[in-house]
């Protein structure tokens, strides 16, 4: 899969064939655009035509809205992985700036649909809106369709149990602590992903040491204290506890979010690794203690109730 950032660099074949596209932000790259992409990948293979999904950064309500928007389920370099694993052949891209944002719907499809990117089939939403002021729908794309010789389909949702899945669904779920239900809906289990960096290591002294993982800007959907699994780069796989937060015992800092992850049986130097972190269960929400010596009783608290929790699993299988 290769990953286009800019109109100057698409390659000859957009020119030459064409492609077959969507366009979404694909966060968590749940069942529902699981679906879509199957989908599409079947129609790029019947027409011979190269699979293509556009994104947008920052996502547009992130653009509008800011640090208000929605929490993000996936960061941009995961949701390139799901992509790649679903058959994409190329993601393109686009800087959702101010340019982008008074853009006409019209010149939308004109300059970037047809000009650029050639599109042959297009899989979008009945409920899809873009250009300047949202006027563009899949009304217009269908009648821009006829006028420039390219398929327009409604990409249906898929429902569970009557509710359709959505990246707005599965935040609630989260929100709710229903990782159960995130996880079904997402198709697999609700992970976070990063980078191993350095902290305070005020952990140790209290004789748990944990895996830092800045979560810079990023508003999360969910936080507080977790049983969690831990991969390692190697493959490895550990259980553990994990605090997603602002760490008020230790005056933590506004609007910066941390990951830390405590793993069961280990004492290895994990600086630099990046981790894939499962979320299997809540323990307790976030909470600032009176003093080092209340939260390290805590933790020892955590730790019991999460291996328990695994005990538990593994007795059930």
């Amino acid at each position: 899969m290769q990953l286009i950032r800019s109109f100057q660099r698409l390659p000859a074949i957009f020119h030459e064939q064409g492609c077959a596209l969507t366009v979404g932000n694909f966060d968590g790259v749940h069942l529902g655009h699981q679906q879509i992409l199957r989908h599409l990948r079947q129609k790029a293979d019947e027409l011979a035509l190269p699979m293509v999904v556009m994104l947008f950064e920052p996502q547009p309500r992130e653009y509008f809205l800011a640090d208000k928007a929605p929490a993000r389920l996936m960061r941009l370099r995961d949701k390139l992985h799901y992509l790649a694993q679903a058959g994409v052949d190329y993601v393109f891209c686009i800087k959702f700036n101010r340019t982008f944002a008074v853009q006409r719907a019209t010149d939308f499809i004109s300059d970037c649909l047809v000009a650029q990117l050639n599109v042959k089939f297009l899989s979008i939403g009945d409920d899809f809106r873009f250009g300047a002021g949202r006027e563009g729908d899949f009304a217009l794309l269908q009648r821009a369709g006829k006028k420039y010789g390219f398929e327009v389909e409604d990409n249906c949702s898929l429902c569970l149990d009557m509710q359709r899945i959505s990246s707005t669904a599965i935040r609630q779920a989260l929100a709710e602590d229903n990782l159960a239900l995130a996880a079904t809906l997402l198709g697999k289990p609700y992970c976070i992903y990063g980078r191993v960096v350095h902290g305070n290591k005020l952990g140790r002294t209290i004789g748990f040491p944990t895996a830092n993982i800045r979560l810079q800007r990023q508003v999360n959907p969910i936080k507080g204290v977790y049983a969690v699994k831990i991969q390692l780069d190697d493959g490895r796989q550990f259980t553990g506890v994990a605090n997603v937060g602002k760490r008020p015992t230790l005056n933590g800092i506004k609007h910066i979010q941390l990951l830390e992850v405590h793993l069961f049986d280990f004492s290895q130097n994990l600086y630099g690794q990046n981790l894939q972190i499962e979320f299997c269960h809540k323990l307790r929400n976030e909470i600032k203690f009176a003093s080092f010596e209340a939260l390290k009783q805590q933790i020892e608290q955590d730790v019991i109730v999460a291996k328990a929790y695994f005990a538990t699993k593994l007795a059930e299988k």
